[in-house]
């Protein structure tokens, strides 16, 4: 139960771009099939984009300017109009098949928010409801509307997406790289750490420890099993495995590592090597080169990838057919060609 609700208006307000009114006078933006979007919900979906912006990459005192905060609203409002359009096509074809989100499902989904949120109590819950502006029917409206429109798609969409083997086939044989499991490196370590001083470097310490390091690797080199050294003598936590680190990717090491264990083969030591905390060595024990994963064992990650790919596709034909069987009366002209020209974009980039 994570949505929030602004007003849009004090939003814009704050930002010193939209005048506060004494009334607030509900305009009816455009109706589908009967339905209407009004300038209020418009203005919601708006603050919600621009909020999230603010948190990520866009300077909130940059929406200051009226400039940058038209710049922003003409960018984004496109696709709000249609997303908005589509959500009210979408549940009026669930309840033209019966779709309703029953008594006893709307408990049973209650009681899992609560308990997924740590709800429990009665007064918390409630208090939660306030915080979002929300009463149990607004959030009774808000969840049958995410199931009607997730049963629509299901329905409509999902029961199309019958994989077959060629298609798996042709998608594996394109896409190799989404398949192939990356070369692999699993190391032992011992590590000798030179301990902090105020100031800088302690020489002595320094030297004790390289000293200790090149120790430690002469015994290895002369047989005595490296697991039992480093179990012995590290300082790393990794002493209580044996010195055992990986497997993990060849890249998640260091370009000078990386360099070094391309020319070793497994039973081998590396010398000893300064770290920003102490001195190490490593023996590498197992180097796999990158591999392509067996159809079979990626079967069902196959279908999944082209389910995704063919949802998209499949939803877009379903929302078209609906789109151009609706009846959609504009209030607003400069709403309806920033719909068509977005419409237009869309089906211009699914062909």
């Amino acid at each position: 139960m994570k949505k929030q609700i602004f007003a849009a208006a004090a939003f814009l307000s704050l930002l010193g771009t939209v005048p506060m009114r004494g009334e607030i006078i509900e305009q009816v933006l455009v109706k589908v099939n009967g339905d209407i979007i009004t300038k209020t919900e418009l203005e919601q979906r708006q603050v919600s984009v621009i909020r999230q912006r603010m948190q990520g990459q866009v300077d909130p005192e940059a929406l200051k300017n009226d400039e940058t905060l038209k710049k922003m609203l003409t960018e984004v409002t496109p696709q709000l109009i249609v997303n908005a359009i589509d959500e009210i096509l979408l549940l009026q074809h669930g309840r033209e098949m019966g779709l309703r989100l029953g008594d006893d499902q709307f408990k049973q989904v209650v009681a899992n928010i609560r308990k997924e949120q740590g709800l429990q109590d009665e007064t918390k819950f409630q208090q939660a409801l306030a915080q979002e502006n929300m009463t149990m029917e607004d959030l009774r409206r808000q969840l049958e509307r995410q199931m009607l429109i997730e049963q629509v798609q299901r329905q409509e969409v999902g029961s199309k997406l019958n994989i077959t083997e060629e298609e798996a086939r042709q998608y594996y044989a394109r896409h190799p790289e989404e398949f192939t499991e990356g070369a692999t490196i699993t190391l032992r370590e011992i590590f000798v750490e030179v301990p902090s001083a105020e100031g800088g470097v302690n020489v002595a310490r320094d030297d004790e420890a390289k000293k200790k390091i090149a120790g430690l690797r002469d015994r290895v080199l002369k047989g005595e099993d490296f697991a039992k050294v480093a179990a012995e003598a590290s300082d790393s936590p990794s002493k209580a495995n044996g010195g055992l680190i990986g497997p993990f990717a060849r890249t998640d090491l260091s370009p000078q590592l990386q360099q070094l264990i391309d020319t070793m083969k497994p039973g081998e030591i590396t010398p000893q090597l300064r770290t920003s905390k102490g001195y190490q060595i490593f023996k590498l024990e197992t180097h796999t080169s990158a591999a392509l994963q067996p159809f079979d064992s990626v079967r069902d990650l196959i279908s999944d990838k082209v389910a995704a790919s063919r949802t998209q596709t499949e939803m877009r034909k379903f929302l078209a057919r609906l789109r151009a069987q609706a009846l959609i009366e504009w209030k607003n002209d400069e709403l309806r060609k920033a719909y068509e020209k977005q419409i237009a974009t869309e089906t211009a980039g699914g062909e």
